[in-house]
């Protein structure tokens, strides 16, 4: 790049947005790339705090910051994802075409922000997303790279997106309530409209409903009735704690083909339990704590959208749950916009 005064600069072209920043009000480009400076901008420039301008002159073995941008969107690209159509101030945000579980590629992306003039942001791993979501955003740090620069960070992050979006799918879900408590009629039943309500933001539908008490055969019974009706999805409420009253965790275990955990390093939810039933974990079941009920976010919430999207979830994937699993009970929740699950790797 050649730099000149920006008194000087009249009649040249701008190879970078030019960014003006009013506190409180707006941040953007006053002129775009390629713009020609005319006499009446030297003001504006001077104005924004630039007294000298950078004017393109091509070199082959350098990139300028907007192609750099796009070799970076490549590695990021994927089946339901789309970026900005406008490239500002060097910068490209990835977005979701669809409603979905968005998952990353923690290695492929740590490569990038590790390799040096460059960097990709993100929500983080494991997120639900609604369909036009910004979800990342990338750019080179400086206005030009070297070009075997931006070649050998391809070659550094290899084969495959760093980013993957799993649309959700609707599913058809079974509810057991358990407890001899809402069985025989001394309580009312509070938790199923909670669960119903969960469902619904996924756009699943409660197919079926069965009260059990706390015997533990008519629990097996009733979790095998809702799965004879065609439930993809099966979630027991309550009897979930250590209670010797409480045998929802051994009626799951006795109907599942597989337990991928009972309990789990978040709080709410510790006592939470998911299992899968099917030679390809074609169904989830889940035994759900009572803090689901009166507690506005929980494991719950970090578990069902990959439910919903086909993402089986591991042992080592709940234990890796720890880290961001503590919910901080902020008095306005901004769930999933906390730290709640941020820790997900």
């Amino acid at each position: 790049m050649k730099l000149l005064k920006t008194e000087e600069a009249v009649g040249q072209m701008l190879c970078h947005d030019i960014t003006r920043i009013v506190k409180g009000e707006s941040k953007g480009p006053v002129f775009r790339k390629g713009h020609i400076i005319r006499e009446e901008d030297i003001p504006v420039l001077l104005s924004v705090g630039k007294d000298h301008i950078y004017i393109w002159e091509m070199n082959e073995n350098m990139l300028h910051e907007n192609d750099a941008a796009l070799i970076l969107y490549d590695l990021c690209k994927n089946d339901n994802l789309t970026r900005t159509e406008d490239i500002k101030e060097g910068k490209i945000e990835l977005i979701a075409e669809c409603d979905g579980l968005l998952k990353i590629d923690a290695d492929k992306l740590y490569k990038v922000n590790s390799y040096g003039q460059m960097m990709i942001a993100s929500v983080h791993n494991n997120y639900p997303v609604r369909k036009g979501q910004h979800v990342a955003g990338m750019r080179i740090i400086p206005l030009i790279i070297g070009r075997e620069k931006m070649e050998g960070v391809k070659k550094a992050v290899g084969e495959g997106p760093i980013f993957t979006l799993l649309p959700f799918v609707k599913k058809k879900v079974g509810i057991v309530t358990t407890g001899n408590e809402v069985f025989h009629g001394r309580i009312k039943d509070t938790f199923t409209p909670v669960v119903k309500g969960k469902i619904a933001e996924y756009g699943s539908e409660v197919i079926a409903t069965e009260l059990s008490s706390d015997d533990p055969e008519m629990e097996i019974d009733c979790i095998n009735k809702v799965l004879s009706k065609g439930a993809e999805v099966v979630i027991c409420t309550g009897g979930m704690s250590v209670d010797p009253d409480d045998k929802t965790p051994y009626a799951i275990s006795k109907v599942a083909d597989r337990v991928v955990s009972y309990g789990a390093p978040v709080l709410p939810g510790a006592m939470f339990m998911l299992a899968y039933k099917g030679e390809k974990d074609e169904t989830a079941i889940m035994g759900l704590p009572g803090c689901v009920m009166y507690e506005g976010r929980t494991i719950f919430d970090l578990i069902l959208p990959r439910i919903f999207a086909n993402d089986i979830v591991t042992k080592e994937s709940m234990d890796r749950l720890g880290m961001g699993g503590f919910c901080m009970h902020c008095k306005v929740c901004n769930f999933p916009n906390c730290s709640l699950g941020a820790g997900i790797g």
